[in-house]
């Protein structure tokens, strides 16, 4: 009966701990890895204690030249991977909560397998794109039940990039690869 007892405690914290390292690269609307709306500027140290985080702070909106840039915090894993870049809503403040996250790492993905190395077929089959706008250089896709962005390069469309031609869901290409991918906060 103790074998049996042992046994069932090594088989719960095995599923435990697998449970657990899948969610640090879960991503579904507001939610990144272990981020959260609830998150704060502060956290994310404690969050992310084995990886490295550039800070790039802005001058706030009362800054000597009046630039009012987003404060950036950019992850990078232990040997120079860019994970993340996360931008507060409020610049220059520990407490704020989280506006956005920009994801570079492939691990991070939705439950469909959405991540930054899919193409437009998979985001178009697993997901239901609400808007389509241009740019002078990408055509930027809306994800309402994301909450997320992606940039696709005009160049991936067959378009000339610096022109403002309009672009609809019909015209991107099976196979344009994402140019960035957002998840939003707000």
């Amino acid at each position: 009966m103790i074998k049996l007892f042992k046994i069932l405690a090594v088989v719960l914290v095995s599923l435990a701990f697998v449970q657990c390292s899948n969610n640090k690269f879960d991503v579904s609307k507001g939610k990144v890895g272990k981020l959260t709306t609830k998150t704060t500027i502060q956290e994310i140290d404690a969050i992310f204690p084995n990886d490295s985080i550039v800070k790039i702070l802005s001058e706030g909106e009362k800054g000597q030249f009046d630039i009012s840039d987003d404060d950036k915090y950019e992850i990078y894993e232990k040997g120079g991977k860019h994970l993340l870049t996360i931008v507060p809503k409020e610049q220059l403040d520990s407490t704020s909560t989280i506006k956005s996250i920009e994801i570079f790492d492939e691990r991070f993905q939705t439950k469909s397998g959405l991540n930054v190395n899919s193409d437009f077929q998979q985001i178009n089959a697993n997901n239901k794109i609400s808007k389509v706008e241009t740019s002078f250089s990408s055509a930027t896709l809306f994800i309402d039940d994301l909450n997320a962005t992606i940039a696709i390069d005009k160049e991936d469309l067959g378009l000339k990039e610096f022109s403002m031609q309009k672009v609809s869901i019909d015209q991107i290409p099976d196979l344009a690869k994402i140019k960035s991918l957002t998840i939003w906060f707000n």
